[in-house]
């Protein structure tokens, strides 16, 4: 199987074979061999067998699907295009991302795949992107990216392949509990990369067949590894953007497909101090970009200095109007609970505790609450021992048991 169907990728014309520029390389010895062996202990288990790695031509997807190569699997690449819209633009970058992913495939010596996903990208998981944020809050396009392309439409495509498996460079674990007979899903090693939080909607058919290679070591490491096994991308930065969409201005973005109803900007008091472009291009704790930006209080109530800044705290769309405080300390911008709905647990069911640990935003340190579901309904409460930053409708509110993500839901 060669590279297929490269002119979707931002208009790249030209056909690679894969492989093509590989030769044979030992690591017997090699200090990256001695991490794939440490590695290999979660899939040992598993016969070899074809495995469908997701390459997006960064370093994370590039080492994958190396160690399972070392592992003996035949592995098949997989570059996903899942965003079409205004591809010949200065964001774009998914033509040198599939430049790169082949680079790799070169290098490790397996061949790679283009595959189109940019119609159930923009049914399943961008349309309801924007319908979030026109109800006025703030959605994470990652965790529903993640459930219905990286885990649905890319698990479908991979088994039609004869894969057994998938894989991606998501810093996750997989386990299987002999105990309960149903897999679990782990933090990574890395606390520092970690992202089980956008792979909490995970189920337990998706869970049986992926394998997490990285999650067993630290992002250095993959570096490391990179660099030693001569990765063309080993020093390549890791992307922040939107989920197949790119780094770029994200109210510019925005514009495009939201309309603006300006209105007015209050404080605490209710005093006028600005107007603002529409209530969907902001987000609870934002603090840049408000537009109040040389406003001061003449008096600085609840404890907060003149020269503090302001960050946005409130937003009422049935008077189209957005409320911003001082400080960022302020009683508005702190939570003790929060109310979730649509909840999606690992575990195909909620969980049977009171106390548990939970985040409200990706890179947040873990809070202790108490877990409360709501009989005959897909919601439950959580009740933060101490007080929670910005808790921001739209967002994910997961929950933890110690390393395992038991699953989560939407904050309302």
């Amino acid at each position: 199987m060669g590279v297929t169907g490269p002119r979707a990728a931002c208009g790249i014309g030209e056909h690679r074979r894969a492989h093509s520029s590989f030769k044979p390389w030992s690591t017997r010895g090699h200090p990256a061999n001695r991490v794939c062996s440490r590695i290999d202990r979660t899939t040992r288990a598993m016969m070899k067998q074809r495995v469908v790695v997701g390459l997006s031509g960064g370093v994370d997807s590039a080492v994958s699907a190396w160690m399972l190569k070392q592992q003996g699997h035949e592995v098949i690449g997989i570059f996903m295009k899942n965003w079409e819209d205004d591809d010949d633009s200065e964001y774009c970058s998914s033509r040198q991302d599939f430049l790169d992913a082949a680079a790799v495939a070169d290098v490790i010596g397996i061949d790679l795949e283009h595959v189109n996903f940019a119609a159930e990208y923009k049914e399943r998981v961008f349309s309801e992107f924007l319908r979030e944020y026109s109800a006025g809050r703030t959605p994470n396009p990652d965790i529903l990216c993640n459930a219905e392309i990286k885990f649905k439409a890319f698990l479908d495509h991979a088994v039609r392949l004869g894969a057994g498996h998938i894989a991606t460079g998501h810093y996750a674990r997989v386990r299987h509990n002999p105990l309960t007979d149903r897999h679990e899903l782990l933090k990574g090693i890395d606390p520092a990369k970690d992202q089980s939080y956008f792979l909490h909607r995970l189920n337990q058919a998706q869970l049986a067949r992926t394998i997490f290679p990285i999650g067993e070591i630290h992002k250095t490491e993959v570096r490391r590894i990179a660099e030693q096994i001569g990765l063309p991308n080993a020093r390549k930065k890791d992307s922040t953007g939107i989920c197949f969409i790119g780094e770029r201005p994200f109210r510019e973005f925005l514009n495009r497909y939201l309309s603006k109803e300006p209105g007015p900007i209050r404080d605490d008091r209710g005093r006028v101090l600005g107007e603002h472009v529409g209530l969907s291009f902001y987000t609870l704790g934002q603090r840049k970009g408000i537009g109040i930006g040389g406003v001061k209080e003449a008096k600085a109530p609840r404890g907060g200095g003149d020269h503090e800044p302001w960050f946005v705290a409130r937003k009422e769309m049935a008077n189209n109007t957005l409320y911003v405080v001082q400080g960022h300390d302020h009683p508005w911008l702190t939570s003790h609970e929060l109310r979730a709905n649509d909840a999606s647990w690992v575990a195909g069911q909620a969980p049977q505790l009171h106390s548990c640990a939970a985040k409200t935003r990706y890179r947040q340190a873990d809070s202790a609450c108490e877990y409360r579901a709501r009989e005959g309904e897909n919601t439950f409460q959580l009740t933060f021992r101490e007080p929670h930053w910005a808790v921001t409708p739209g967002q994910s509110a997961v929950l933890y048991d110690g390393d395992v993500c038991l699953g989560g839901g939407m904050i309302e």
